[in-house]
């Protein structure tokens, strides 16, 4: 009976964890993550301890990723100091204003107006921020492809 329990937590992790790679409000690699331990938690299934430890190290690094990559994709694109600690601003602010699209829209917004405020021309401004949206949306995807992997080998331990 523990062993359902676990393995029904566990894939509801899994697809939570797939999800919060879209919703910022769930933190997706570690969900997965925490499905992955739920299953070796259970009598049947085991992970090997470098499983769980490479798996867990994949978990921070993306984790970490997904607060740097828009910065770096700011930089990509030329964005001044301004511009930079405008979509960090703008990352803050937007999560409290607008859930959950705020961390979408802020960093971007931050940056357009970070750039504007030191007296950039418009059009570099919106290249500095669509080098944020690019940077977020690569951190999703990564996200993504690491709350996939996890759910395969979830399911490939199950079936």
């Amino acid at each position: 009976m523990s062993d359902t329990v676990l393995i029904v937590a566990g894939a509801f992790c899994m697809i939570f964890g797939i999800l919060g790679c879209f919703l910022p409000l769930l933190p997706g690699p570690p969900l997965g993550y925490a499905g992955l331990v739920l299953l070796h938690l259970t009598s049947r299934y085991d992970f090997s301890p470098r499983f769980l430890i490479i798996f867990v190290i994949l978990t921070v690094i993306a984790s970490l990723l997904d607060y740097v990559i828009p910065v770096l994709g700011a930089k990509k694109f030329n964005a001044s100091k301004y511009g930079i600690w405008g979509s960090v601003i703008g990352l803050v602010v937007g999560i409290f204003i607008l859930p959950p699209f705020g961390i979408i829209f802020g960093p971007v917004i931050g940056a357009l107006t970070g750039e504007l405020v030191a007296g950039k021309k418009t059009e570099h401004a919106a290249k500095a921020a669509f080098g944020v949206f690019i940077g977020f949306a690569a951190g999703t995807g990564l996200k993504l492809v690491l709350c996939l992997v996890m759910a395969y080998y979830f399911l490939k331990t199950i079936f």
